[in-house]
Protein backbone atom coordinates (compact mmCIF):
# COMPACT_ATOMS: atom_id res chain seq x y z
CA UNK A 1 0.00 0.00 0.00
CA UNK A 2 1.35 3.74 -0.79
CA UNK A 3 2.88 5.27 2.57
CA UNK A 4 0.79 7.18 5.05
CA UNK A 5 2.39 10.61 4.12
CA UNK A 6 1.80 10.83 0.26
CA UNK A 7 -1.58 12.93 -0.60
CA UNK A 8 -4.53 11.16 -1.67
CA UNK A 9 -4.50 13.86 -5.38
CA UNK A 10 -0.63 13.44 -5.78
CA UNK A 11 -0.88 9.70 -6.44
CA UNK A 12 -1.92 8.22 -9.90
CA UNK A 13 -5.02 6.79 -11.02
CA UNK A 14 -2.67 3.41 -11.27
CA UNK A 15 -1.30 3.87 -8.23
CA UNK A 16 -4.90 4.50 -6.65
CA UNK A 17 -6.56 1.05 -8.47
CA UNK A 18 -3.13 -0.66 -7.39
CA UNK A 19 -4.13 0.39 -3.92
CA UNK A 20 -7.78 -1.22 -4.35
CA UNK A 21 -6.50 -3.99 -5.93
CA UNK A 22 -4.05 -4.94 -2.98
CA UNK A 23 -6.96 -4.71 -0.69
CA UNK A 24 -9.13 -6.73 -2.56
CA UNK A 25 -6.48 -9.54 -2.26
CA UNK A 26 -6.09 -8.89 1.10
CA UNK A 27 -9.74 -9.55 1.92
CA UNK A 28 -10.07 -12.30 0.05
CA UNK A 29 -6.76 -14.54 0.89
CA UNK A 30 -6.23 -12.96 4.12
CA UNK A 31 -9.73 -13.85 6.09
CA UNK A 32 -9.38 -10.69 7.76
CA UNK A 33 -11.34 -10.33 11.28
CA UNK A 34 -14.64 -8.53 10.86
CA UNK A 35 -13.25 -5.61 12.12
CA UNK A 36 -10.34 -5.53 10.25
CA UNK A 37 -12.89 -6.55 6.93
CA UNK A 38 -14.71 -2.67 7.63
CA UNK A 39 -11.21 -1.13 7.86
CA UNK A 40 -9.94 -1.98 4.50
CA UNK A 41 -13.91 -1.80 3.31
CA UNK A 42 -13.23 2.15 3.97
CA UNK A 43 -10.24 2.20 2.85
CA UNK A 44 -11.12 0.71 -0.77
CA UNK A 45 -14.41 3.32 -0.85
CA UNK A 46 -12.07 5.89 -0.24
CA UNK A 47 -9.64 4.87 -3.05
CA UNK A 48 -12.24 4.48 -5.70
CA UNK A 49 -13.52 7.60 -4.37
CA UNK A 50 -10.42 9.28 -5.17
CA UNK A 51 -9.99 7.20 -8.51
CA UNK A 52 -13.82 8.47 -9.29
CA UNK A 53 -12.59 12.15 -8.67
CA UNK A 54 -9.64 12.03 -11.03
CA UNK A 55 -11.74 10.73 -13.37
CA UNK A 56 -14.11 13.62 -13.37
CA UNK A 57 -11.07 15.82 -13.57
CA UNK A 58 -9.71 14.37 -17.08
CA UNK A 59 -13.24 14.33 -18.41
CA UNK A 60 -13.81 17.65 -17.63
CA UNK A 61 -10.34 18.33 -19.06
CA UNK A 62 -11.68 16.46 -22.22
CA UNK A 63 -14.55 18.05 -22.59
CA UNK A 64 -12.99 21.55 -22.99
CA UNK A 65 -10.46 20.68 -25.21
CA UNK A 66 -13.25 18.91 -27.15
CA UNK A 67 -15.14 22.35 -26.95
CA UNK A 68 -11.72 24.40 -27.93
CA UNK A 69 -11.34 22.23 -30.78
CA UNK A 70 -15.29 22.88 -31.93
CA UNK A 71 -14.79 26.56 -31.70
CA UNK A 72 -11.33 26.41 -33.96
Amino acid sequence: MPAKSKKADDRSLEEILDEVEIIMEKMESDKPSLEESFVLYEQGIKALKTATQKIDMVEKKLEILRSENDGD
